[in-house]
């Protein structure tokens, strides 16, 4: 909320400092791009939310939030960089796909454990926790 909360700001700001009425403002790269880069913040962040909650439900609840956690940090440097050249914002972004992949496979993961356990009475909860626990500090690695 306070990170999109910040994006819009920075949306207004820039805004503010156009010349031109209306939402068209020809000229304005400063402008489109704080607009683009909210965008596409703003379009990313229910993908977030969706695999945010599941692995955290269905996995493991402290990996998925320290993932969240650097997700938000990560989102918030693409966001700079994307102020910057263009180029700038692709680590952020590279990083963001990461960390997204990271939930993704943990909510996998949650699932496969939950029909192993109704289908086949087999429980890798432990196994799969202990994992996420040792990955989880390798999304630090650029």
């Amino acid at each position: 909320v306070f990170l999109t909360a910040f994006f819009a700001s920075k949306v207004e700001h820039e805004s503010k400092h156009c010349n031109g009425k209306g939402f068209q403002r020809p000229g304005s790269s400063a402008f489109d791009r704080v607009y683009t880069a909210n965008q596409n913040c703003g379009h990313t962040y229910p993908t977030f939310l969706a695999v945010l909650w599941c692995a955290g439900l269905l996995c493991s609840p402290a990996p998925a939030a320290f993932a969240g956690l650097m997700y938000l940090f990560v989102r918030q440097k693409y966001f700079v960089g994307y102020l910057g050249e263009r180029t700038q914002s692709t680590p952020g972004y590279l990083f963001g796909k990461r960390i997204i992949l990271f939930l993704f496979l943990m909510s996998v993961a949650g699932i496969l454990n939950y029909y192993l356990i109704c289908f086949f009475g087999s429980d890798f909860e432990m196994y799969i926790k202990t994992i996420t626990n040792a990955i989880s500090p390798l999304l630090l690695i650029p």
